[in-house]
C-alpha cells in the first residue's frame, strides 16, 4: 500500500528537500505551498518516482480558514511535516503586533487548527509521524529575534504535550530543531558575521539542507518508532 504524507512549506529550502528525501524512502506526498506554487517541484518528483503519487496543494497559513482549505485537499495519510514558517528580525519594540500576529498564525496557530482536522486520519493507521521543524532559538533564544524565538518555543512545547495526548493513537511527535543552516533565509547575514558563527560551532561548519532532510525522513521512515515527544537538535555543536 502506498504511504501518503504532507510537507507543509514545500517550496521552501528544506521543504523542497524534505520532499526529495521522502519520496526516495517511497512516501507518497501532498505538498503544499502559500503563494510559490509547487508544480514543478511535484513534476521532477513524479517524473523520478512515478510509482508514487504527489499533488500540489495551496493554504496560506496567514488566512483564519487555511487549516478547512488544507483539510479539504487530503485524503489518506500517515504523515505531516511542518516545514513552513518564517523569521521576523528587529528589537522587540520594533516588531508591529501585526507580525507577532502573524507568526503566531503561521508557527501555531493553523499547524494546530490542522492538526485538529487532520487527526483522525493519522489514527486510521498503527503508527503516523508529525514533525515539526523548529529551531536553536525555540531552545536558546536569541536577541534580535525574540518573537521568532517564542513561536519556535512555543513549537517545542507543543510537540512534548501533544506527543503524550496522541501516543495511545500511535502518533510519533518530534521536533527538529536545527542550528544555523545555509538557505536563503540566513542571506541577510554578512560574510564577517558567518564565520564569526562557524567559529563558535564546535563542528566548525554551517549545516545544509540536507543535513535537515535526512533527519527528517529517518524520524518517519519506521527505524525511530520509540521516539516520541523530543526536540532533536542538529546545530554542530552550537547549542547543547
Amino acid at each position: 500500500m502506498k504511504k501518503y504524507a504532507l510537507v507543509c512549506g514545500a517550496s521552501g529550502e528544506i521543504g523542497t528537500a524534505i520532499c526529495q528525501h521522502l519520496a526516495q524512502q517511497g512516501w507518497s506526498l501532498y505538498v503544499h505551498y502559500a503563494s510559490k506554487p509547487t508544480t514543478e517541484l511535484v513534476g521532477k518528483l513524479s517524473a523520478a518516482f512515478p510509482q508514487q503519487e504527489f499533488f500540489s496543494v495551496q493554504a496560506d497559513f496567514t488566512c483564519p480558514e487555511a487549516a478547512s482549505r488544507l483539510a479539504k485537499q487530503i485524503f489518506t495519510l500517515q504523515a505531516i511535516v511542518f516545514a513552513n514558517g518564517h523569521a521576523s528580525y528587529g528589537l522587540l519594540e520594533d516588531i508591529a503586533a501585526t507580525d507577532m500576529q502573524t507568526l503566531w498564525q503561521v508557527h501555531m496557530q493553523t499547524p494546530m487548527l490542522i492538526l485538529q482536522q487532520l487527526a483522525a486520519k493519522l489514527r486510521t493507521h498503527s503508527v503516523s509521524y508529525v514533525i515539526f521543524i523548529g529551531s536553536i532559538w525555540g531552545a536558546a533564544g536569541a536577541a534580535g529575534e525574540v518573537v521568532y524565538s517564542a513561536v519556535k518555543g512555543a513549537q517545542h512545547s507543543f510537540v512534548k504535550a501533544y506527543a503524550q495526548e496522541v501516543a495511545y493513537n500511535g502518533i510519533r511527535v518530534n521536533a527538529l530543531a536545527p542550528g544555523f543552516i545555509a538557505t536563503k533565509m540566513n542571506s541577510h547575514i554578512d560574510e564577517l558575521e558567518r564565520k564569526q558563527i562557524i567559529s563558535e560551532i564546535p563542528l566548525q561548519q554551517l549545516g545544509t539542507v540536507e543535513d535537515v532532510a535526512r533527519l527528517c525522513a529517518f524520524y518517519v521512515s519506521g527505524q525511530a518508532d520509540y521516539v516520541t515527544g523530543q526536540i532533536i537538535h542538529l546545530n554542530g555543536g552550537w547549542y547543547i
